[in-house]
């Protein structure tokens, strides 16, 4: 009576094994099998495995465990400072960088020149400061509050946020300040990001009181001192909390209402999108509206509007 044969590896059909995958029940040489919590698994079996574990998320959507480094937040502050340089070398001043650099009069903000067609600045001059002090404080503040924020909730949601606070402020700027008041800085985007973390507290069920300090500190600092951009702060933080609140509440408002199976995470990030979407619009609008209202009050003789006279800046 002939004994039967001695399975082999499935990998390495050279190789007799008496051992099995305990998943998949396959034979398998050790160098093939990976310890597992019962028994042990071959090396298809870990790898399919790993592509069936769902990646855990945090409750903004973002990654969780993937942003270590808050690589957004740093980019930003780098973007800053090269910008600042660039301005500072152009004007052969450290504080005095916005007279005589062609960059400064080119990105800064006057209402007057975007309702001329220059968009651009509405972007731009959030990337502007008036001195080192002022680039200072507003990179110290994007440091100290972006990189927590920036982990809850993840790399692209925070560029966008932190974007539609910057896009919040200028769309205030032009609706509400001098048509001729040169506006420039990241306080609206920071500011911003003050209300993304205010309302990324309240989702978490933590205390926003040091938050809600923090601000109501610099909107007074904003009403008592002159020469700040008073609008250009409460518009950002004004889209930066809305944006957010769309991200982390409006998914769960909504879908609260449907049957459970729709109750998905992928539909959840569909409707934050979608609220962060309509932020952006809504700064659009305003921008739109108050560029129409600035045309309108244009003297009928043509107005060139040149660095020189236009009104004290506005640090934002």
């Amino acid at each position: 009576m002939s004994n039967p044969p001695t399975p082999t590896c499935v990998r390495h059909p050279d190789r007799p094994t008496g051992l099995a995958c305990t998943r998949c029940g396959r034979p398998a040489c050790p160098e093939c099998l990976r310890p597992a919590s019962v028994g042990q698994h071959c090396v298809d079996c870990v790898r399919q495995g790993q592509r069936e574990v769902r990646q855990v998320r945090t409750v903004g959507g973002g990654r969780a465990g993937a942003g270590a480094v808050p690589s957004v937040t740093y980019g930003l502050i780098a973007v800053n400072v090269l910008v600042y340089v660039i301005t500072a070398a152009q004007a052969g001043s450290a504080m005095n960088n916005y007279r005589g650099s062609a960059l400064f009069r080119e990105f800064v903000l006057v209402p007057l020149l975007v309702a001329d067609g220059e968009w651009w600045r509405l972007l731009g001059s959030g990337f502007l400061h008036y001195g080192a002090i002022h680039l200072l404080v507003n990179m110290f503040a994007l440091y100290v509050v972006g990189r927590d924020l920036e982990q809850v909730l993840g790399r692209v949601r925070f560029a966008c946020v932190y974007l539609v606070s910057l896009l919040g402020g200028s769309a205030a700027v032009m609706a509400l300040s001098d048509t001729i008041v040169a506006t420039a800085g990241a306080s609206g985007a920071v500011y911003g990001l003050f209300g993304a973390v205010t309302v990324t507290l309240i989702r978490l069920r933590q205390s926003p009181t040091p938050m809600l300090v923090v601000i109501g500190i610099n909107v007074l600092i904003s009403f008592s001192l002159p020469g700040i951009s008073l609008w250009g702060h409460l518009g950002g933080l004004a889209a930066g909390t809305l944006a957010t609140l769309g991200i982390l509440f409006v998914p769960g408002w909504l879908l609260a209402r449907r049957p459970e199976a729709a109750r998905t995470p992928e539909a959840a990030r569909r409707i934050g999108w979608a609220a962060l979407a309509a932020v952006a619009v809504a700064c659009l609008a305003v921008i739109v509206a108050a560029t129409l209202v600035v045309r309108g009050d244009r003297p009928m003789a043509p107005v060139e509007v040149s660095a020189p006279v236009v009104e004290a800046p506005q640090p934002r």
